[in-house]
């Protein structure tokens, strides 16, 4: 059963793989909440310039103006009390303290709309997100669609020899797969799959 709750805040999240559609996601949520004529504050991390200094843009160059932040905290600086909607993308950039600052925000009576990855490269859950699926009152998980054998995909293998946990790409750099046809980095250099034989 899915309630709307009456009065007071909550916060939803949206998560899934890389190319599963949760940027487009947000962006429909924000929208409808436009429309309606709600005060809306959307943000994302300054980490993330793939398509713009400043909108939100989606893979399929959906675009929504926002602010950029380097940390969780300014979001409650820059968010007057009179928002009723809070959108936040690509969560799982930003630190754990995220979570304190969308938990004071929905005290306040916000509808907080998160939107990023759960898992990492190596399919490692990124533990602000973990947090905030733990404290979302409502939690939409995407899945994209596997390049290799086109099943359901959640993990997002890494195609670029770039290093570190954290390389913000889009195509150039991930692939959505499924569980069967996704290689975790540490099983060695190769970094395309073959389709899994029946």
């Amino acid at each position: 059963m899915h309630l709307n709750p009456q009065s007071g805040g909550w916060i939803e999240v949206i998560c899934g793989s890389m190319f599963s559609g949760k940027t487009e996601e947000l962006i429909r949520r924000l929208r409808r909440s436009q429309i309606a004529q709600q005060q809306v504050r959307i943000f994302k991390p300054a980490i993330d310039r793939r398509y713009d200094e400043r909108d939100l843009v989606s893979h399929s160059e959906q675009r929504i103006p926002s602010k950029a932040v380097t940390r969780a905290e300014e979001i409650l600086d820059l968010t007057p009390r009179a928002t009723q909607v809070v959108g936040i993308d690509e969560a799982q950039f930003f630190e754990p303290e995220l979570v304190e600052v969308c938990r004071e925000l929905a005290r306040r009576g916000m509808r907080i709309i998160v939107a990023g990855l759960e898992q990492d490269y190596r399919a490692q859950p990124f533990h602000t997100m973990t947090l905030l699926m733990a404290e979302a009152e409502y939690v939409t998980k995407n899945l994209a669609i596997c390049v290799i054998c086109g099943n359901p995909a959640l993990r997002n293998q890494r195609i670029s020899a770039r290093e570190g946990r954290i390389v913000v790409g889009g195509a150039d750099a991930y692939e959505a797969r499924c569980r069967r046809c996704f290689r975790p980095s540490d099983e060695g250099p190769e970094l395309f799959a073959t389709p899994p034989t029946t």
